[in-house]
């Protein structure tokens, strides 16, 4: 008789495989290729007031609506580009985070030209490592903290829109700058372990 055991997982990930195989494989590790960064900086703002398994439906449409997260193909949308966005099923379709989306691409650019890379900015805020917590339950996790405030802040100074603390704190988890996987879940230690 063969056994099978069940990995104890962060609840938020449900039953739906999509969000399981997220949470298994991407939410909380360490991102560090800028293409990747600006994608989850689309998704985030995309997310605002709907939940992420909607956004991750709509992923692959996304990608091929914003040149796979090319910045510097997205920074030169114009209003024919926003129109034929506005019309496209496969993403949100509302024109504040389209225009929102465009506008961040050229601050992307603009931030990979002082600092080298947006990986270079943003890994800066946390001191090039993740911030490793313990929440133990769900009801632990902040949905924001005082140093994604500062890096909203810090993103809305240099022209960035669509991403408030709560945003940011959420692309935080999202990109592995903080390991906010419970500590009963499989992935706190793996990540924990991972070089």
């Amino acid at each position: 008789m063969k056994m099978t055991t069940q990995k104890e997982r962060c609840p938020w990930a449900g039953t739906d495989s999509l969000y399981i195989d997220y949470h298994d494989r991407e939410w909380g590790v360490p991102v560090h290729d800028d293409r990747l960064w600006f994608e989850f900086l689309v998704l985030e703002s995309a997310q605002a007031g709907l939940s992420w398994l909607t956004i991750l439906r709509k992923r692959e449409s996304y990608r091929r609506a914003f040149m796979d997260f090319d910045p510097a193909r997205v920074s030169e949308f114009g209003e024919v580009d926003v129109a034929g966005l506005m019309e496209n099923p496969g993403i949100v379709r509302n024109k504040r985070k389209i225009l929102s989306a465009i506008n961040n691409a050229r601050c992307f650019i603009e931030v990979q030209r002082e600092f080298g890379s947006f990986d270079d900015y943003i890994w800066r805020f946390v001191s090039w490592k993740p911030v490793i917590n313990i929440w133990k339950t769900q009801r632990e996790v902040p949905v924001t903290t005082e140093k994604a405030i500062e890096i909203s802040n810090d993103l809305k100074h240099r022209g960035f829109s669509f991403l408030g603390p709560t945003i940011i704190y959420a692309h935080m988890q999202a990109t592995g700058m903080v390991n906010d996987h419970l500590v009963s879940c499989f992935r706190h230690a793996e990540l924990v372990s991972s070089p």
